[in-house]
């Protein structure tokens, strides 16, 4: 990659740390990871939904979304997939500047790719969550019908069938929905972030 020179990073008038303080919460990077059909998704949004209603400034980066605008025409190879969570990292990064809790709901399969993201931001702003569903478990539930195809050879690099899944050594939470519900669920995360002092304790 060619190396830009002349650019010097302009200083904000307003800083995060200003944000924190008007919307009164700390921001961070809550970064969902698991196989397709684990309810990354799902429960991204369902946490965002109790989020927002307790006034918190929340946003969901989904990994579909997202390859349908910024990383339209990435594909599914591992060097597509380090572009694809770069991008989205640096893109993550932008939203805890802004003092968001923001969450991103991508496979994301290798450590060195979400270890990358987590060395974006300080300490403690990104927070691993391993939704641990099953294979049998993300099989059975295949909305969109991409094991299916995967097993037929219809879809190459997919991850746990064709390519490899690097499930998180020492996750900040690891969420279990093949065994809760998705309101369980939701309720450990939000539980994290309470204990924590990511937001205030109901």
């Amino acid at each position: 990659m060619e190396v830009v020179k002349n650019i010097v990073w302009h200083n904000a008038t307003i800083n995060k740390e200003d944000r924190h303080r008007m919307n009164g919460h700390k921001s961070a990077i809550l970064w969902y990871t698991g196989l397709s059909g684990a309810g990354k998704s799902t429960l991204a949004n369902k946490v965002e939904e109790k989020l927002f209603e307790r006034g918190y400034h929340t946003y969901v980066l989904d990994g579909d979304n997202i390859r349908m605008g910024l990383n339209k025409g990435l594909g599914f190879t591992a060097e597509d997939r380090k572009e694809n969570i770069r991008r989205i990292g640096e893109v993550a990064k932008l939203f805890v500047d802004a003092g968001v809790l923001v969450s991103t709901a991508f496979v994301s399969p290798y450590i060195e790719d979400r270890e990358m993201v987590r060395a974006l931001v300080k300490e403690g702003e990104f927070v691993e969550v391993y939704v641990a569903a099953s294979l049998e478990v993300c099989e059975s539930r295949d909305t969109k019908g991409l094991y299916k195809k995967a097993r037929a050879g219809e879809i190459k690099n997919f991850t746990g069938i064709s390519d490899p899944y690097e499930a998180p050594v020492n996750p900040e939470l690891t969420v279990d929905t093949g065994s809760q519900t998705l309101d369980e669920s939701a309720q450990t995360v939000i539980n994290y972030l309470e204990e924590k002092g990511y937001i205030e304790k109901a």
